[in-house]
């Protein structure tokens, strides 16, 4: 039973430490991806300038005979590219040239960049390719910069694009409405200009969805290992006590078996225990008195038989010198039992050891014991005679044996 019993806290310390390892393994991994799983991207100022034709005072249509007149547009619409370099760039604005390459799809597409060698800025709508592909193709067109206008359902929006591979030339996103504008300008054969300078750095945090999946999975096997671990403890709560219900069965028998065997004996008038100097029983604190039965304990302690029976049965030791009945009387509990014990076996029989001829406890037994007349019990194939002359001393009991005839 102490093997068993020191499996099981070592198996109760093993579980228990590894579901604090896995707590705080899934504990790392939440703080893990936490700081992975961080967005860090930076808003651009898209200051545009262009000229716009004086209205004619007659009809009111632009490309009157006025001079033109100079507009400047400065807005935080745009947003960094998530491998561009983050720095200023300037330039006029240019479109593919056809109308049908206007997605920047083809590496071949053809912009209407300005003569000169001047800087110049592609601007490109969003859509049939990824921004690799429309970044890559004005950047091998010797553009200075790529500014790429959200289109669809979130075009008011700007995302952080990603572009790996593409990583010396500035890119940007801005909203559709700003595009359309420009666009709508280049397509009135207004030059536009362009200046982009860096706007506020931002930092937003996520939780993807793989870290999501995985957290889950961490914490599923978790549950599993911490499930598993209380099956098995309770498993094991159970076989013990079912063997500790069973050796408390063997014991209670044992006990009947050795009450069975103690001396009965029934007090009559005239006897000293029914004198008032003599002690009372020591369970019920009252005295004897003619007819009570009393039941003789090999120490030569007496008691009530109603009173000590179910002390012994419980206990199986004297209530006054906690000598056992079982140990006294060489009736050990079942022997398959005796494995099972649990490690406090020797409290639960309780008292000093007996001493192996008289069976009597080896404390010193009081002053109140008693001597009884002689009396004879049979004890298997021996008649134990209990004699009273002369007394006996303190501890032990004199007897005789003689084989039965």
């Amino acid at each position: 039973m102490k093997v068993a019993m020191s499996l099981i806290r070592a198996c109760r310390s093993l579980a228990l430490s590894t579901w604090l390892l896995s707590f705080c393994f899934v504990h790392l991994l939440c703080l893990d991806f936490t700081v992975a799983e961080k967005e860090e991207w930076y808003t651009a100022f898209v200051n545009i300038t262009y000229a716009e034709p004086a209205p004619d005072p007659g009809t009111g249509a632009a490309g009157g005979g006025g001079g033109p007149e100079l507009r400047t547009e400065k807005t935080e619409c745009g947003r960094y590219g998530e491998h561009s370099p983050k720095q200023d760039a300037r330039g006029e604005v240019a479109m593919a040239s056809s109308a049908h390459d206007r997605l920047a799809c083809d590496p071949g597409t053809k912009f209407a960049a300005p003569a000169h060698g001047k800087n110049w800025i592609a601007l490109i709508p969003k859509g049939n390719c990824t921004y690799r592909d429309k970044i890559r193709n004005a950047f091998l067109q010797n553009a200075s910069a790529v500014v790429i206008f959200n289109v669809g359902s979130s075009a008011n929006e700007t995302v952080t694009m990603s572009h790996a591979g593409v990583e010396d030339i500035v890119a940007i996103m801005i909203p559709e409405p700003k595009g359309k504008e420009i666009v709508s300008l280049l397509e009135r054969n207004i030059t536009v200009t362009m200046y982009i300078t860096i706007g506020t750095r931002n930092l937003q945090k996520y939780v993807s969805r793989t870290s999501v999946v995985f957290v889950s999975i961490s914490f599923i096997v978790l549950m599993i290992i911490s499930l598993a671990w209380l099956v098995f403890y309770y498993i094991q709560r159970f076989r013990y006590a079912n063997a500790r219900d069973r050796n408390q069965r063997r014991l209670g028998d044992a006990a009947k078996k050795a009450i069975s065997k103690l001396q009965v004996r029934t007090i009559k008038k005239g006897d000293k225990e029914t004198e008032p100097d003599f002690d009372n029983c020591a369970v019920c604190i009252e005295g004897y008195k003619p007819n009570d039965i009393v039941r003789i304990l090999p120490c030569r302690h007496l008691f009530h038989k109603s009173c000590v029976d179910p002390w012994l049965l419980d206990h199986r030791t004297c209530p006054m010198c906690k000598m056992n009945i079982l140990k006294a009387l060489g009736i050990p509990p079942n022997a398959d039992c005796m494995d099972d014990l649990p490690t406090d076996y020797e409290g639960s029989l309780g008292g000093p050891p007996a001493s192996q001829i008289t069976g009597a406890s080896d404390t010193t037994v009081n002053e109140s014991s008693v001597t009884l007349g002689p009396a004879v019990r049979t004890v298997g194939a021996l008649q134990v005679v209990w004699d009273t002359d002369p007394p006996p001393q303190e501890g032990e009991a004199i007897f005789t044996t003689n084989r039965k005839v």
